[in-house]
C-alpha cells in the first residue's frame, strides 16, 4: 500500500500507528515511514492472566492517547487493516471527522473489523462473503483483493535463473507461513525421495528446520539432490519463486491467496486449523472457484503431498486450475484501495464499484 500510495503524482506523507507487539515497528522504519505506538498490546481472550485484567485498561488508555496523535498528525485519511489497533483509533477519529478506509482481508471478518465498520467511509475487502458479511455497516463497500508485491517486477525466466532452476522442469513450492510450518517439514521430510524422482522442490523451512533439511538434502542421490531446495525464508526471493514455480502447497493466509492467484498458479491449500476460521472459509472459496485443491491439516502427510503433484502431470487439470486462479485473482488490490483512500483524502466522491472493481483486476476501467 505504501509503495502504490507513494507512486502518485501527489504521493502523500505517510505515518504508521501501531501497537507494542510483533516486528512491525522495525519494518516499517526500515521502509521509510515514520511510526508512532499506542500503549494497547494485541487483546487477549483464550487465556487467564494479568493480561485480561490490564488489556481494558491499556484500551481505555489509548482512545485519548490516539486522539492526542491525530490530532498532533492531522491525517487526510486514515487506512486500517482493521486489527486491534484499530478499534480505539476509530474511537478518536470519529468526533474529529477523519475520513477512513477500512480493508478486511478474510472471508469472515474479525471483531475488531465488526466493531468498528461502521465508523468507516468505505470499505475494502478481499473476498464477497466478507462484504456480505458487513453489509449491516452501511458502508460503500468494494470487493479489491488483498494489497500485494508487483507481480510483474519478475519474468518467469528470470525468476528461474535467478534460482538456477531448468527452463522447463515441473516445480513445487512449500511453505507455510510463519504458522505451524513443521506440518509441512515433516510431510517433505517423509516424501523427500519420492518427490525428487517427479519434481524439483522449492521448500521454505523457517529458521530452526533448515540444517536438518541441509542433511537430509545431502543423503539424497548426488544425481537428485539439485532438485531439492531448503530455505530457511524467502524474502528477497519469494517472488521470483513464485512466478517460476507451477504449483504452490501452503496456507490460507490472505497474502497467500493474493499473489497465488494474481499469478494464475494452480494451488493445493493446508488451511492453518488455529486461525479462528478465516483460512478455512478462504480456502473453500478458492477450491469452489476451481483454483485450489484442500488438504486438512491433519490429513497433510507424505503420501497427500506427492498426490499433489499429479496435479503437474495432468495437463488439462493444471491449465484449468491456473485458468480459474487468474479469474480470481486482483492484482491491483493495492491501487484499487489507494484511490479509494486519496478520494477520501482529497474529499472528492467515492469512485464507482466498477471503475475500483477494473483497478482492482489490472484492466482500465
Amino acid at each position: 500500500m505504501a509503495r502504490s500510495l507513494r507512486d502518485r503524482p501527489s504521493a502523500p506523507d505517510l505515518v504508521w500507528l501501531g501497537g507494542h507487539r510483533g516486528l512491525e515497528a522495525d519494518l516499517v522504519r526500515g521502509a521509510g515511514i515514520r511510526v508512532r505506538r499506542l500503549a494497547l498490546r494485541s487483546l487477549r481472550t483464550v487465556d487467564l492472566s494479568v493480561h485480561a485484567v490490564l488489556d481494558p485498561v491499556r484500551l481505555a488508555l489509548s482512545v485519548p492517547q490516539a486522539a492526542a496523535i491525530l490530532a498532533a498528525e492531522r491525517p487526510a485519511a486514515i487506512l486500517t487493516t482493521g486489527g486491534y489497533v484499530s478499534v480505539p483509533t476509530l474511537l478518536a477519529a470519529a468526533p474529529l471527522r477523519i475520513p477512513v478506509v477500512l480493508w478486511e482481508g478474510n472471508a469472515i471478518p474479525g471483531r475488531a473489523v465488526r466493531a468498528t465498520a461502521r465508523l468507516a467511509d468505505a470499505l475494502a475487502v478481499s473476498y464477497e462473503a466478507a462484504g456480505t458479511a458487513l453489509a449491516g455497516a452501511g458502508r460503500a463497500t468494494y470487493v479489491t483483493g488483498t494489497p500485494i508485491r508487483d507481480v510483474t517486477a519478475i519474468s518467469r525466466v528470470d525468476g528461474r535463473a535467478r534460482l538456477d532452476l531448468p527452463p522447463d522442469a515441473p516445480t513445487i513450492l512449500i511453505f507455510g507461513g510463519s504458522q505451524a510450518v513443521r506440518r509441512f517439514n515433516a510431510a517433505v521430510m517423509a516424501a523427500l525421495t519420492r518427490l525428487v524422482e517427479r519434481v524439483h522442490v522449492l521448500h521454505v523451512t523457517g529458521e530452526s528446520a533448515y540444517a536438518a533439511a541441509l542433511a537430509q538434502r545431502e543423503q539424497l542421490p548426488a544425481d537428485r539432490r539439485g532438485r531439492y531446495r531448503p530455505y530457511p525464508f524467502l524474502r528477497d526471493d519469494m517472488l521470483a519463486a513464485l512466478v517460476a514455480t507451477d504449483l504452490v502447497v501452503g496456507r490460507a493466509g490472505s497474502s497467500t491467496v493474493a499473489e497465488v492467484t494474481a499469478l494464475g498458479i494452480p494451488a493445493v491449500i493446508v488451511p492453518y486449523p488455529h486461525a479462528a476460521g478465516h483460512q478455512g472459509a478462504n480456502a473453500e472459496i478458492l477450491a469452489r472457484a476451481g483454483a485450489a485443491r484442500i488438504v486438512a491439516d491433519d490429513a497433510f502427510d507424505a503420501d497427500a503431498l506427492m498426490a499433489a503433484t499429479d496435479i503437474l502431470f495432468d495437463e488439462p487439470l493444471r491449465a484449468s486450475m491456473a485458468a480459474a486462479a487468474r479469474r480470481f485473482g486482483r492484482p491491483g488490490a493495492a491501487d484499487a484501495i489507494a484511490t479509494l483512500v486519496l478520494a477520501l483524502a482529497e474529499r472528492r466522491p467515492l469512485p464507482d464499484v466498477a471503475t475500483i472493481e477494473a483497478i482492482a483486476r489490472g484492466v482500465d476501467a
